[in-house]
């Protein structure tokens, strides 16, 4: 089954989009189904695409406009490209959904039309942090802003299966963001969540703060949703900031710029590990099908990583793994607390 990639989501919709998947299709030979209006599809797709490639367009005759707030223009455009494009994965006709769109947009018409995994409350999204010694899996990063400590427990069982199965980490480390290492540490939540996550059965290692999170000390990170949101945002403009700066100070006389020559390949592995373009996309996790959502600046290259996280996540058979560990989590807390109802 083919990967689908909606054709509208990018705030540059539809050229981009075109063009990674032209290269993923290429790149992996297989099919990609290209979802959006076919009359903007075709003729762009038949100029670009040059040469062999396995897209193939969905039509998807309504556009939701950047202006228009999501979740009413969906109600109203039920032909809009995330609606079709997820039926696609509903139908087993598509195995993931990769779209650049809005995310409220995308949460929406996933909750709609797949629902969520057995025994998930809250879908939490994801994204994959570079630390000093990889990668770091933080959520939520902003589909939930107000969690309960229970929400926060079943971020870090999901979270934990990802990066097991897509990033090899076995026996995960989880931690708690906090504003302090120590127990007691944090707000209310971060107090109440942390009693359990230690009886979570996860491989739990506390409070992190900010520096454990970067240095490399942790697997998986949980937050709520408003706090992880700052946490990327914030990450995202230090990151731009230096990389301006020291590209200004490198430039900025004929000494410099020679000095620049010499130490320019190590200048270009820092870029690129915090290059968010070659992550791609991050998987809204808790949705019953996998899905990934990019980010509305995203070009081709952008778009080409996110297709590849989906494929790992297909490849690892991520859906199959989560279901199973939600279930195991259930068990493990009626068997603590008989009296206690599964939680749908």
């Amino acid at each position: 089954m083919p990967l689908i990639l909606d054709a509208m989501g990018s705030d540059r919709y539809p050229d981009p989009e075109i063009q990674a998947a032209i290269d993923a299709s290429r790149l992996f030979d297989e099919d990609i189904l290209l979802v959006g209006s076919e009359a903007l599809l075709a003729p762009k797709l038949k100029t670009m695409g040059t040469g062999n490639h396995r897209v193939r367009i969905v039509d998807a005759p309504d556009i939701l406009e950047m202006h228009e707030k999501p979740v009413e223009a969906a109600k109203r455009k039920p032909r809009n490209s995330m609606a079709v494009g997820l039926e696609l994965i509903r139908k087993g006709e598509g195995q993931a959904f990769v779209s650049a769109g809005n995310t409220g947009g995308i949460m929406f018409n996933a909750l709609r039309t797949l629902g969520r995994i057995k025994g998930v409350q809250r879908p939490a999204l994801t994204a994959i942090f570079p630390t000093r010694t990889g990668n770091c899996v933080v959520l939520d990063i902003g589909a939930n802003a107000d969690c309960r400590p229970d929400f926060l427990v079943e971020f870090a069982v999901m979270g934990s299966v990802y990066a097991e199965k897509v990033l090899n980490r076995p026996a995960p480390r989880v931690g708690l963001l906090s504003n302090g290492e120590e127990p007691g540490k944090g707000n209310q939540l971060v107090k109440d969540a942390y009693h359990l996550l230690e009886d979570a059965g996860l491989n739990f290692i506390g409070n992190v703060e900010g520096k454990e999170l970067f240095g490399g000390q942790a697997d998986v990170v949980v937050t709520d949703g408003f706090t992880g949101n700052i946490l990327l945002k914030s990450s995202e403009s230090v990151s731009k900031l230096l990389t301006e700066v020291l590209k200004e100070e490198m430039t900025a006389s004929l000494i410099r710029k020679i000095g620049a020559l010499l130490v320019k390949p190590a200048f270009g592995r820092v870029k690129e590990m915090m290059d968010p373009r070659e992550v791609g996309a991050a998987p809204l996790l808790g949705i019953d099908g996998l899905v990934f959502v990019g980010h509305g600046r995203s070009d081709a290259h952008a778009l080409v990583s996110a297709l590849k996280v989906a494929r790992q996540a297909v490849n690892a058979n991520l859906l199959a793994a989560l279901g199973t560990a939600i279930q195991d989590r259930l068990a493990l807390l009626e068997a603590a607390n008989p009296l206690a109802e599964k939680k749908a």
